[in-house]
């Protein structure tokens, strides 16, 4: 390592510029194995120098960025843009993600007739058995 090139944590850098909602998690997301620097899975105490790319896999999607600056404490959002270049592509449309259906709270189990209904619903995209 070259004197004076300052290093952070990996896990502490994504949190700093908001790829991650909490330091946690993204120390979380390092051991899950989501996150790559320079093509190498990371644990979260990695170092994190200027120039390096940073992916991080999301749900259907990867985030890729290169740092252009280290920083140590959380900054605001128009600050954290500043600090890497955004490689990414595009997030897939949110039709293509997949959508959980919801009961309100409270409602309670299903009744029959829901049972029933769901039943129909989730056989629509079965293919259809031999009788």
């Amino acid at each position: 390592m070259v004197m004076g090139e300052e290093t952070v944590r990996v896990d502490s850098w994504i949190w700093s510029v908001r790829l991650t909602k909490t330091r946690s998690l993204a120390a979380a997301e390092c051991r899950a194995g989501h996150v790559r620097v320079n093509g190498e899975r990371v644990k979260p105490a990695h170092p994190v120098r200027a120039g390096d790319e940073v992916r991080l896999r999301r749900p259907g999607w990867e985030r890729i960025v290169v740092v252009k600056r280290i920083v140590r404490k959380r900054v605001g959002a128009p600050v954290a843009v500043e600090c890497y270049v955004d490689n990414s592509p595009p997030p897939p449309p949110r039709e293509e993600i997949l959508s959980v259906p919801v009961r309100d709270r409270g409602a309670g189990r299903p009744t029959k007739r829901e049972r029933r209904d769901l039943d129909r619903l989730r056989d629509l995209d079965r293919p259809p058995r031999d009788r």
